[in-house]
């Protein structure tokens, strides 16, 4: 039995054994054990004087222990329940000279290095039980709304942002010149993403989903980025820009919805949180919003679409703050959007989720779909506050000619994609979809200040421990 189901009232007055991990003890009589399945501790009071003086020295913080007694209301503050205990039996010691979980105030830094243990304490406990009950909502609405998960490859030939930030997967030795063959009989790296080959399921199948790992070669040591992440990409036939527009509003709306509605106690310890570390800030520098408060603000308003082009003059126009301007000017049509441009449109001049759609096919992939005035794609990206793109999609490029046309003009390989060019081929039709950072959705819901918080074991630039 789970701690969580114990703080239901339930099963007072009867006899319970639970399991977990000592967070406190203290006076030689009460343990604060955790299990994990909620926030909460579970006070144990212990008869120190029928207890074994060798099973009191062993109850440490970190050790796991077992303890039947009988479920009570408690006469203390600070809790509802406890356990009288009958018994306790030590599972696992822990050294309290050497157990680097102590019951005081950790830094985040500190905690990266502890990322093995760093789960049991409150903060991150409660950010992986929102970022589970997340990754459930992600598939309960998939999976209600007729769509079918596709697991794309993590071996790939192909780059699909064209970028060519990717981590090669080889058997050779690098470092010595050999006639030898290698894996695959070409050269492979592991994935970017998994939509072009959603794309292709999605044209036999209708409506798809992946939710997969992927990994990008970009040296960027920021706060926002990892060398491997999880992406959500649905991809829907038939659907055009602005099906696509809807599909994001309402999958997004439902998720946060089911966080809201179902991890409330976690998610008002993160929103405490998150206000303390807002005050620390300059003034000029904190969110607008409290944490619960922007997770309603998403869920509860209608996003605005505007146009790429309808952007820029808005944002050409305006006077984000009276002591300062955009640190990035907007100076011409074409450049792509800041944070700072992408928040002021949010915060500042529409107060509500926004989606920008149309972008100058010069800054978007190339299969993306040329609207007839040859200069913007179908392109559109979801606006958060407080941290800007959440969502990037597009209606694909159904036509080959044009299709073909951008490739050769972004130097992409045909002959690479040849199996993508052929969806344009036979049986082609209109087409899009989104992609979705999970941890970018987990770093927003939680309001934790860096990705690599949001992921159980990060790895970035020169880091890749456990």
């Amino acid at each position: 039995m789970d701690i969580r189901q114990l703080f239901s009232g339930e099963h007072k007055g009867q006899k319970v054994t639970v399991r977990g991990w000592v967070r406190t003890f203290r006076a030689n009589r009460f343990i604060a054990l955790n299990d994990g399945s909620c926030l909460a501790n579970l006070q144990c009071v212990v008869d120190f004087e029928q207890t074994p003086e060798e099973v009191l020295a062993e109850i440490n913080t970190g050790a796991a222990l077992e303890i039947s007694g009988t479920l009570v209301e408690s006469q203390g503050k600070g809790q509802q329940f406890e356990i009288q205990a009958d018994s306790v039996t030590v599972l696992g010691g822990s050294n309290p000279d050497e157990y680097p979980i102590q019951p005081k105030k950790h830094s985040l830094e500190f905690l990266r290095e502890k990322a093995h243990l760093r789960v049991r304490t409150n903060t991150f406990a409660a950010v992986m039980r929102v970022r589970a009950a997340l990754s459930f909502a992600v598939h309960q609405y998939f999976t209600k709304n007729g769509f079918y998960q596709v697991h794309t490859p993590i071996i790939t030939g192909s780059d699909a942002e064209g970028a060519g930030e990717m981590f090669r997967v080889t058997t050779l030795d690098p470092s010595q010149k050999t006639d030898e063959t290698d894996f695959f009989g070409k050269e492979t790296n592991l994935t970017v993403s998994g939509q072009l080959e959603a794309e292709t399921y999605a044209m036999g199948l209708g409506k798809v989903y992946t939710f997969g790992p992927t990994f990008r070669a970009e040296n960027s040591n920021t706060s926002r980025h990892l060398a491997e992440f999880w992406m959500i990409e649905p991809e829907v036939a038939f659907n055009d820009l602005d099906d696509n527009m809807d599909l994001a509003e309402d999958f997004i709306k439902a998720v946060l919805t089911y966080v809201l509605e179902n991890c409330e106690e976690d998610l008002t310890f993160l929103d405490q949180r998150f206000a303390q570390e807002e005050a620390k800030k300059p003034q000029l520098e904190r969110s607008p919003m409290g944490l619960l408060e922007r997770l309603r603000f998403v869920t509860q308003n209608e996003f605005m679409r505007v146009s790429y082009t309808e952007a820029i003059d808005i944002l050409r126009n305006s006077k984000p703050n009276k002591k300062k301007k955009f640190k990035y000017p907007i100076d011409a049509w074409g450049v792509d959007l800041q944070s700072e441009h992408e928040r002021y449109l949010v915060e500042k001049h529409f107060t509500s989720p926004v989606i920008l759609f149309d972008y100058p096919a010069e800054i978007k992939a190339f299969y993306m779909r040329m609207n007839d005035d040859g200069k913007t794609v179908r392109a559109m990206d979801v606006l958060f506050p407080g941290v800007g793109e959440m969502v990037g999609g597009s209606q694909r490029e159904e036509r080959l000619d044009k299709l073909v046309e951008r490739m050769r003009a972004m130097d992409i390989d045909e002959e690479e994609l040849w199996w993508y060019t052929d969806l344009r081929r036979f049986g082609t039709a209109v087409h899009a979809g989104f992609g979705l950072g999970f941890e970018r959705l987990v770093l927003y819901t939680t309001g934790m200040s860096n990705i690599r918080d949001v992921i159980p074991y990060p790895r970035t630039p020169l880091n890749a421990a456990f």
